[in-house]
């Protein structure tokens, strides 16, 4: 498996995306997610690692959260749920860590 790393560092957005060494699968379409205003207020920080299945068109059929604190995961869900990859001729495991911080 080759592991090709993203890195948008203004947004804070990590993704780390598992795939075929004959592939090099894109994201186009990145969503930044929405820091929680509980976390902000809890001063909860730290990363969330999600794995979305993406249909062969691009669109995130599902997700899993694999790891991260249970007060970012739904808002980093809700993000990678709108992210879009590049076409491919079969669906991938893209696994997606989301860093948050106050």
């Amino acid at each position: 498996m080759l592991v090709v790393l993203w890195i948008l560092a203004s947004a804070g957005v990590l993704s780390l995306a598992q795939q075929n060494q004959s592939e090099h699968r894109k994201v186009v379409t990145r969503v930044t997610p929405e820091y929680p205003s509980v976390a902000k207020t809890m001063n909860i920080a730290g990363i969330v690692r999600v794995e979305a299945v993406v249909a062969g068109n691009g669109v995130v059929k599902s997700t899993e959260i694999k790891g991260g604190h249970p007060v970012l995961a739904e808002a980093a869900v809700r993000a990678v749920r709108k992210w879009k990859w590049e076409p491919s001729d079969h669906e991938t495991h893209e696994v997606v860590e989301l860093k948050f911080q106050p």
